[in-house]
């Protein structure tokens, strides 16, 4: 995205974290500015600068934590709007943080817009009065599901809350060929699940590591003895390999089972689910990338988001991530898997109306763009 004489936006979300989940956000949003506004400039407030530049070199990138207030407030001066978001970034101790950008950006009389963000669980005081304090001022509040509506009006946010759905939605694929599959070490002509372990982290901070790790254990050696199946553990951060090795450990059918380890980008991750019989995972991500591709899908909910998401898209999700869930998980995967052509068809029947759903945060962000600025917009043919 070349630098023109258009509007400046400003992205500010958890980019730059080696997230394949934030940067398939990201990567979707700039994607729909190109489209629509190739006139406009995008400045991405990114979490390690170097990452963000090497992935998106025709943008702008800048710091932002760790500095002080007087160089990230110059940097917003130059904006013609701050999108806030998409992904989960408004969580206790978290949302202060990003709070604090937008309310300089108020300062400098730049209109805020929220872009289909996450938010929850948002409690302390201090996130729950910036929250309500400044979407209070905010040109647009949309949210990606109902859980992070309900978030923001407990904390206390009165302005009207639009839910879309998740950017990532509007992504589209690049191939993940066969020779890719290889490099890996997956063999082809098996049966292939994909499962995804995350991290505790602060998103999860209730997760019982060696309890859940045991869990998805006895679930990968059922799948592999109960399907004959291979299974491809996909990592949608780096500290989710770590994670993924170690559910391996507790695994008996651990010769059938491979880590994916290169350095992929978002569009690949979507190419590679078509390559699926069946998905299982805990990352929001890893499942919307799957269902896109019309893979039966089972979510483990660590988190309200993608309980969420699966209840839009009509999936069973036990609720929950610990031991004691064995057997109603493995009864249920079961189903999932002799009823899979029944999953496929009612997913595949719902992403279209959530991918529609997913557009129009940009129609609504345009709008406000557009009125915002003096000059014609400038759209693609």
């Amino acid at each position: 995205m070349n630098k023109t004489l258009g509007p400046t936006v400003g992205i500010l979300g958890s980019y730059g974290g080696r997230n394949l989940g934030d940067e398939a956000i990201l990567t979707s949003i700039l994607d729909g500015i190109r489209r629509e506004r190739p006139d406009a400039n995008a400045l991405v407030f990114s979490r390690c600068p170097d990452h963000t530049r090497a992935h998106y070199p025709d943008v702008e990138v800048t710091g932002w934590e760790g500095m002080s207030r007087e160089p990230v407030s110059q940097v917003v001066a130059r904006l013609d709007m701050l999108l806030l978001g998409g992904g989960g970034i408004l969580y206790d101790t978290e949302a202060r943080r990003y709070l604090r950008v937008a309310q300089l950006a108020l300062e400098r009389a730049v209109p805020v817009f929220t872009y289909a963000l996450g938010a929850g669980p948002l409690t302390t005081r201090t996130d729950c009065t910036m929250a309500r304090d400044i979407l209070a001022s905010a040109v647009t509040v949309t949210v990606r599901d109902e859980e992070s509506r309900l978030a923001l009006e407990e904390a206390g946010v009165m302005s009207p809350i639009i839910v879309t759905a998740d950017p990532a939605l509007l992504l589209e694929p690049e191939p993940f060929g066969r020779d890719m599959l290889r490099a890996e070490g997956i063999r082809e002509g098996t049966r292939l699940v994909g499962m995804n372990v995350r991290e505790p982290g602060c998103a999860a901070e209730h997760l019982d590591v060696q309890g859940y790790h045991e869990l998805l254990a006895h679930l990968g050696d059922f799948l592999v003895n109960r399907l004959d199946a291979d299974v491809v553990f996909v990592p949608m951060e780096r500290d989710d390999i770590r994670h993924s090795h170690a559910v391996v450990s507790h695994m008996n059918a651990a010769a059938r089972c491979r880590v994916l380890h290169g350095d992929y980008r978002p569009r690949q991750i979507l190419g590679l689910t078509r390559h699926l019989d069946l998905a299982v995972g805990m990352r929001l991500h890893f499942l919307i990338f799957a269902a896109m591709r019309g893979v039966p899908l089972l979510p483990l909910p660590y988190a309200g988001k993608v309980f969420d998401f699966a209840q839009r898209i009509g999936s069973p999700a036990l609720r929950g991530v610990v031991r004691e869930a064995a057997g109603p998980l493995l009864a249920e995967v079961d189903r999932v898997w002799d009823e899979r052509p029944a999953h496929t068809e009612r997913i595949k029947a719902r992403i279209p109306a959530l991918r529609a759903m997913a557009a129009t945060t940009a129609e609504y962000f345009l709008d406000q763009l557009d009125r915002r600025t003096s000059r014609v917009p400038v759209r693609a043919v």
